[in-house]
């Protein structure tokens, strides 16, 4: 029997301008209040290590973990291969085959060199950062899609030391599907401590958890904080929010669908932003009819978080006058994950400036994205998608120029370079492809 649930119709023409600013703001919790406890967590394992790291573990996760059993043994990962459902293994399987070849195929040359000017040469020179820690949160539940996420494009990028921290349950234990999602990938080091304490333990090295240079992955606002206060010792990434999510519907669209898949990220928690964003009453009318249905076939605690969502101003029905107008409303929003639902989804994609990522068509839900596809799903939130891009082979490597200059091809660059010099007032830059140069070089 379906439930009676309030889902929010936003129609933009009702709206005024703050109204329509409420609507792009993102629940996502301020870490300040939490700044201040986190710090002595931080001085803790920077001071105890491992010592700290179960003590933690015992008082924030109620899990019974010793200073002496913090890393997953090889004892652990066989374990978790025989006790793993065979069907989840083969999603696994079939998964990390999917993201390896995407960021197979995204993986720069290692370097590229053209000729800029006759006898001038520049390029880029890539080369992976040495070690990364990829952060795997457990509070609302498992997620072995956030360990091949992170860990594959660092492993394909070259990174020699990658590494997993993640919460342990309360058996002591770690998830069986992140064992297994690790070992198919081949990082063999996974780490029992989870929030801040973790990223203190990648920061600093325990007598256990290896020191890395960077830290990537989704987490709590104890994760968050932790990075911001420890972003000078170690690189944070780009800080993952709240899941947020656009269905955007033209009139070809089916409501229903559009209703089924909205429901995808607003399931996340009751933080999330998800909208249908149209320019067609009937898409909107019948979404909205569709969604409690839909709600009803959900367990208890997803179907609430999603309904939280749906029935404020972070979520629900955006209707607007028009397509473009529609389409605005997205690039504003700037949403982590977009679904065009369209029999011409192409036709609307060159319109789509600001998005995370952008799913085309009735056959592209943001499940599929989120597990299976190949592209990233750790993905920029809160507006950052109008600046950043999603997670890639990129965020583990560094990039150098590269030039090399011909005596041949020398002259012309050297002497407007001299003329640029001495117009900054650089005398040493001048002199240095002067006359004497040509002296030193005995020309």
């Amino acid at each position: 029997m379906t439930t009676t649930r309030k889902i929010s119709l936003h129609d933009l023409s009702k709206l005024d301008a703050a109204q329509r600013s409420q609507l792009l703001k993102r629940s996502e919790a301020s870490i300040a209040p939490i700044l201040d406890k986190v710090k002595p967590i931080i001085e803790a394992v920077k001071n105890e290590g491992d010592v700290a790291l179960a003590r933690f573990a015992r008082e924030f996760d109620k899990s019974p973990v010793n200073p002496d059993s913090i890393a997953a043994t090889p004892g652990d990962f066989d374990k978790a291969l025989v006790n793993l459902d065979q069907e989840v293994l083969k999603a696994l399987e079939f998964a990390v085959e999917s993201i390896r070849k995407f960021h197979q195929d995204q993986k720069p040359e290692e370097m590229w060199l053209h000729e800029i000017r006759p006898g001038a040469f520049a390029g880029d020179r890539f080369i992976a950062i040495p070690s990364v820690a990829c952060y795997v949160p457990r509070g609302k539940g498992s997620f072995p899609s956030v360990v091949m996420m992170t860990a594959i494009p660092a492993v394909v990028a070259g990174v020699k030391e990658v590494c997993i921290v993640t919460p342990p349950g309360p058996d002591g234990k770690i998830d069986d599907a992140t064992l297994v999602a690790a070992r198919l990938i081949g990082v063999d080091r996974v780490y029992k401590c989870g929030g801040a304490q973790a990223v203190a333990a990648v920061a600093y090295g325990t007598q256990t958890v290896q020191k890395c240079v960077k830290i990537v992955g989704p987490g709590s606002p104890w994760v968050v904080a932790a990075k911001h206060l420890l972003a000078d010792v170690i690189d944070p990434g780009v800080p993952a929010g709240p899941s947020e999510s656009i269905i955007l519907c033209d009139e070809t669209a089916d409501g229903r669908l559009a209703a089924l898949d909205l429901l995808i990220e607003s399931e996340h928690g009751p933080d999330s932003s998800a909208f249908i964003v149209t320019n067609s009453p009937k898409v909107a009318a019948d979404a909205i009819a569709a969604i409690p249905g839909f709600l009803d076939k959900m367990g208890e605690q997803r179907a609430g978080f999603a309904s939280t969502v749906l029935g404020g101003t972070n979520g629900g029905v955006v209707l607007t006058q028009s397509f473009d107008e529609a389409v605005a409303f997205v690039n504003d929003f700037a949403p982590e994950h977009l679904q065009i639902l369209s029999d011409v989804p192409f036709e609307h994609l060159g319109k789509i400036v600001n998005a995370g990522e952008i799913l085309l068509g009735n056959h592209t839900p943001c499940t599929l994205g989120n597990f299976v596809l190949g592209p990233n799903a750790v993905l920029p939130t809160n507006g950052q998608a109008k600046t950043a891009s999603p997670l890639s082979v990129f965020d583990y490597m560094k990039r150098s120029s590269v030039g090399y200059v011909t005596a041949a091809g020398y002259p012309p660059l050297a002497q407007k370079a001299r003329i640029l010099a001495t117009y900054e007032g650089f005398v040493g830059h001048a002199n240095a492809v002067s006359e004497m140069r040509d002296g030193i070089l005995g020309k």
